[in-house]
């Protein structure tokens, strides 16, 4: 797995997406509906996981990264219908005291 951060953000700088891309990244997923994390960036390169971590993950207990990793850790390769089903339980409260992974941020009904 590769692990970048450093911005992914709209700004036209932040050349994250265009580096990935022109490493031969095979796929390239771009934005979750998840709060903090919604610049999210989830690619391949064969069966090597490129994970872009918006600038949220350096300031929020928890993002979507803490949702993803483990679904990555266990070899599943999430696409961008699975990021699209993580607007359902995808808003983070910012509770005083974070209780994730025991609480409804990234959860779904299913």
């Amino acid at each position: 797995m590769i692990i970048t951060t450093g911005g992914m953000s709209v700004d036209p700088d932040d050349v994250t997406r265009i580096g990935i891309a022109k490493a031969g990244a095979d796929r390239i997923h771009y934005g979750a509906a998840v709060l903090p994390g919604a610049m999210f960036l989830l690619a391949y390169k064969g069966n090597i996981p490129i994970v872009g971590i918006p600038a949220c993950g350096l300031y929020h207990a928890a993002t979507v990264f803490d949702i993803i990793l483990p679904r990555l850790l266990t070899g599943e390769r999430p696409d961008a219908a699975d990021l699209a089903r993580l607007a359902h339980g995808g808003l983070c409260l910012d509770c005083p005291a974070c209780r994730f992974p025991t609480c409804p941020f990234g959860k779904s009904p299913d």
